[in-house]
């Protein structure tokens, strides 16, 4: 399991990966965030932290379930990587995968989290985009970005911290901003949540869907996983 979050007003981050017995990683990464000096933490090393925190740990056989070692094997019988990230269920042994939100205060304080199990039958020491700043998370002053999908097409196109480049050199909507940074990913590669500053959300992919939602203090609300009338989620909030 891998992880990472982002305070867009510190520019502080936490980020943590090849974790087999962490319960809740992205409460580690957070942990990585404030109370060290560094960003990045992985495996063993991780793990070691994780117990030296008091972070609630599980032996690896809690989070095997019947229903991904099937999948499992369908995978290895296909000799294939399958995704578990960013698409809707097929079936009920389809329901897992990345768990990203973006947040904005009052004040305009961004924050963005990330958190994946990553993909079935991936090689062994394989790390995705969800620990990569710039790539799976990303949040500083303007907005906060967390994106789920296709890992390696999400780490080349550095797709969350290209919206919020486009936001801040281009001076472009966050939703403009979004929408570009999708279109220019292979279709069925990826989609994101994103929230500025003002409160703007937007939540476009380019997969068949992507479960989606979001909330405010004013009572809005909006859930979604098929593309709607304009092939997008957002609005203001």
């Amino acid at each position: 399991m891998e992880a990472s979050i982002m305070d867009g007003t510190t520019m502080g981050c936490g980020s943590v990966c090849g974790l087999s017995t962490v319960v809740n990683p992205i409460s580690l990464a957070r942990i990585v965030m404030e109370k060290t000096p560094h960003i990045y933490l992985a495996f063993n090393a991780a793990e070691a932290f994780a117990r030296d925190q008091g972070v609630e740990t599980m032996d690896p056989s809690h989070f095997i379930t019947e229903e991904n070692l099937e999948r499992l094997g369908q995978a290895k019988e296909a000799n294939r990587v399958q995704a578990m990230e960013g698409q809707p269920p097929i079936d009920d042994n389809s329901r897992t995968g990345t768990v990203g939100c973006v947040a904005v205060d009052l004040s305009g304080n961004l924050a963005s989290a990330t958190s994946t199990g990553g993909v079935v039958n991936k090689m062994a020491g394989r790390i995705g985009d969800t620990p990569i700043i710039g790539a799976g998370t990303y949040a500083n002053t303007l907005c906060a970005v967390s994106a789920t999908g296709k890992g390696e097409a999400i780490i080349r196109h550095t797709v969350a911290r290209d919206v919020a480049a486009l936001v801040e050199h281009r001076g472009l909507s966050l939703q403009e901003a979004a929408e570009r940074v999708v279109a220019a990913v292979p279709r069925g590669s990826f989609g994101l949540v994103a929230v500025s500053g003002a409160g703007e959300v937007t939540m476009p992919f380019n997969t068949a869907g992507m479960f989606r939602a979001c909330a405010a203090d004013s009572g809005y609300s909006e859930v979604g996983i098929w593309p709607d009338a304009d092939g997008d989620a957002g609005g203001e909030s």
